[in-house]
């Protein structure tokens, strides 16, 4: 059952990663033709909601980054809680080897970026930019390969995204959140006990909870820590098991919440926030510290960190390699964390309010996600037709 449940993830991650690169493609186009006028209209787009004396008004893309991300978030969430207490992460033997490479993978690509821009303190705010890995496209690109790339592999990304994500949230937490609104940290507190409660009388149905987390990223957008938060923290209430059904209601909520997710928030997230100009673009453009930082960052911090994180682990002998899978496997999983897209992206537009800023980070994460993904395709045919070769 559970491996029936991760070939459905796995098509389903496939397809939301083409959908994200057409998105991505689609805003590049956008922006850099005659359409470019329509494009910044709709990203513009004012869009107001109001309930009685209670007002949010923001242009379109703030409410794709505020809003449809928390539900990205609260997926991430949702799967989190469900590796950590029954699937992959459950055992410290599954947990080792993804841990040490996603350990890596975080602290080189910032550790680069850092020394690019060191001599330019208006851009250290950037440093975990390139620190993220987007499993849609890397699951999209290893699906050109069918049945030939071994389950372990994905598994074993997957498991590297999952730790991304973990720290990405915290990154976020401690990094990224403003100045705090005491008041609406009170009404954040308080939807929190609501949750607790909820889930300490055995609620089993999902509708209470979506109705106390959609009042909670309310609180938390106005209390100046990031709004996307209160999706991971709902998440953590969700109850896992109902003893009488014999059912999930967190594994029922992720199913249904993770079509929407790859095939409407990340293709959305992808198309609004990746239009770079590409007017003016020259080497001088790609050698300014923050692109070349995240250029770098992404494509040799990633290499760097999680091939020498799981190459000390294995060689310390507190972890193994995935079955079916080889060094030249390994390589190109390190190369395929270098496909920073949705997570860099975010980052970036937390880190950044400057146009010219936000331009240079989507130019570095493009460049950089292209090159590891052409890389990685080549090193993974290599090592496919050495075994063909070896057999």
């Amino acid at each position: 059952m559970i491996i029936l449940n991760f070939f459905k993830f796995i098509k389903l991650e496939q397809l939301g990663g083409i959908l994200l690169l057409l998105a991505a493609l689609a805003a590049v186009v956008f922006e850099n033709t005659s359409l470019a006028v329509y494009y910044e209209a709709v990203r513009d787009f004012p869009v107001l909601l109001k309930l009685g004396d209670f007002t949010l008004s923001k242009p379109l893309y703030l409410w794709v980054n505020d809003g449809l991300m928390a539900i990205f978030f609260l997926l991430v969430g949702l799967e989190l809680k469900r590796e950590v207490l029954d699937g992959q992460l459950s055992s410290k033997e599954q947990v080792i080897l993804p841990m040490c490479a996603a350990i890596g993978g975080i602290v080189f690509p910032a550790l680069i970026f850092l020394i690019f821009n060191y001599n330019n303190p208006e851009n250290i705010n950037g440093w975990a930019i390139p620190a993220a890995t987007d499993i849609a496209f890397v699951l999209g690109i290893l699906t050109l390969f069918g049945k030939r790339v071994p389950l372990s592999l994905k598994i074993f990304l997957t498991a590297v995204a999952i730790f991304d994500d973990i720290a990405a949230i915290l990154i976020i937490a401690f990094f990224y959140t403003s100045s705090l609104s005491i008041t609406a940290f009170y009404f954040t507190a308080f939807f929190l006990v609501l949750l607790l409660l909820l889930n300490k009388f055995k609620i089993k149905a999902i509708s209470p909870y979506c109705i106390v987390g959609i009042l909670l990223w309310a609180s938390v957008l106005k209390s100046g820590i990031h709004a996307t938060l209160a999706g991971v923290v709902l998440a953590m209430f969700i109850p896992l098991k109902n003893e009488i059904k014999g059912t999930s209601p967190l594994k029922v909520f992720e199913h249904s919440l993770h079509p929407w997710v790859a095939y409407l928030v990340l293709p959305l997230f992808a198309f609004i926030n990746a239009g770079v100009s590409l007017k003016g673009v020259n080497l001088d453009s790609l050698m300014q510290p923050l692109t070349l930082g995240i250029i770098c960052g992404l494509f040799f911090g990633k290499q760097i960190g999680v091939y020498g994180g799981a190459l000390l682990a294995i060689k310390m002998g507190i972890s193994k390699m995935p079955k079916g899978c080889s060094w030249l496997d390994i390589y190109a999983a390190s190369l395929l964390s270098g496909i920073g897209f949705t997570m860099s992206l975010f980052i970036g537009s937390l880190a950044f309010e400057g146009i010219n800023e936000i331009n240079m980070v989507r130019l570095g994460v493009l460049v950089a996600s292209l090159i590891s993904g052409i890389l990685a395709i080549l090193v993974l045919l290599r090592s496919l037709n050495k075994k063909v070769n070896s057999s």
